[in-house]
């Protein structure tokens, strides 16, 4: 059987995705209409967009109409992902001789190779990726080494579609269910063995949000209010509201992670809430529900990939106008909003986004949440 031999530029194609994909971590993009040119994408990495452009560019011209498209597409993949900066590296493997190598411009660096060894010219790269040349030695040619690269990006690609299901795949929402019938117990028995969901003396006795017992010592009012509303109307919008979002974010973090979550930010909303609550009563489970709105931007920013779209155009919008309703509604207790949207956030980079958040993320979300509730404790017992 007659060998196969790869062309020159196939192999050295080949064995960049193998680099890419396998050991840093980086995924196809899909663009419709990209031709000679595969891109790639990795938003943990310092170059969030690497480009392989496998198009023979013959004169400067051309080589400036691909430069002025690649930015284009890059503001494109910027919006679509949420991403602010989007570093990009642009490698052309097909320069033709009178081609000048292109210069690295603002968030786009190019580097021109016909081997892997010429990567050693570029210490730039060399910072970032410095075992590329070593991780892309092979002894196999030919057909055996088509067949060890594909192999390879194919088992990375399986793995990385399997942890994406893992997070991604519907889980029944058991925490959700029982903190919405343990609301719904708790409103039902405000009328059984008080005056109603609406009487001062009863919310006070159920244990709403008072600052002055607060400040006496009822500390147990910061998580018990989150179980108490007032009204019909109350409970039935923070009670839909919480299976929508609640049952993702259990879903997303897990059961454990999702009660932190919930807890952390009531009690912060409610200290929050304290603060500026003068001689009044709150309750409600709205400040643990913009908990969870914290925690689905902090998950929406690791999975951007798949929820850029959706965090623009549905969670941020949902969040500004529930925030834009309680500035102007009177009886709404934003207080307990914002500081329950803020510990979500900062709690949830404490117990992590599955196979996404980092040691030094860890640790930093719980140092910022410990000062946080630090802060408010002592601003309220000053």
């Amino acid at each position: 059987m007659e060998e196969i031999v790869l062309e020159k530029n196939d192999e050295l194609v080949m064995k960049l995705l193998y680099f890419f994909i396998t050991e840093s971590g980086y995924s196809p993009i899909i663009l419709h209409g990209a031709k000679n040119e595969i891109w790639l994408e990795n938003l943990d990495s310092d170059y969030k967009i690497v480009r392989i452009v496998t198009n023979y560019i013959h004169n400067n011209e051309q080589l400036n109409f691909d430069l002025f498209k690649t930015k284009k597409i890059v503001d494109k993949i910027k919006k679509k992902t949420f991403t602010f900066s989007a570093n990009t590296l642009s490698i052309f493997v097909n320069l033709g001789d009178n081609v000048e190598t292109p210069s690295n411009t603002k968030n786009i660096d190019c580097v021109h190779i016909k081997d892997l060894k010429d990567f050693k010219k570029y210490n730039f790269i060399l910072d970032i990726f410095p075992n590329i040349t070593k991780k892309t030695e092979f002894k196999e040619k030919g057909l055996e080494l088509f067949t060890k690269i594909t192999t390879e990006i194919n088992k990375t690609s399986e793995a990385e579609q399997k942890k994406a299901d893992d997070v991604f795949k519907p889980k029944k929402p058991i925490v959700t269910y029982i903190l919405i019938a343990i609301n719904v117990i708790v409103f039902l028995l405000m009328y059984i063995l008080g005056n109603g969901s609406e009487d001062v003396d009863t919310l006070v006795k159920f244990g709403a949000n008072v600052s002055y017992y607060v400040k006496n010592g009822e500390i147990y009012r910061l998580i018990t209010s989150a179980f108490i509303h007032i009204g019909l109307f109350h409970i039935v919008f923070n009670m839909y509201a919480l299976y929508l979002i609640g049952s993702q974010i259990e879903s997303f973090y897990g059961r454990t992670k999702y009660i932190i979550i919930y807890f952390f930010s009531a009690i912060i909303g409610n200290l929050l809430s304290v603060l500026f609550l003068g001689n009044g009563i709150s309750a409600g489970a709205s400040g643990a529900i913009f908990g969870l709105f914290g925690a689905l931007l902090y998950f929406g920013y690791h999975y951007r990939v798949y929820l850029g779209t959706v965090i623009k155009s549905q969670i941020i919008p949902l969040i500004c106008l529930n925030l834009f309703l309680g500035f102007t509604l009177g009886g709404v207790d934003n207080a307990a909003h914002i500081g329950g949207l803020i510990a979500g956030y900062l709690v949830s980079m404490a117990v992590g986004v599955k196979y996404k958040t980092t040691r030094s993320e860890n640790i930093n979300g719980v140092v910022l949440s410990v000062i946080c509730l630090v802060f408010l404790v002592l601003m309220l017992f000053k």
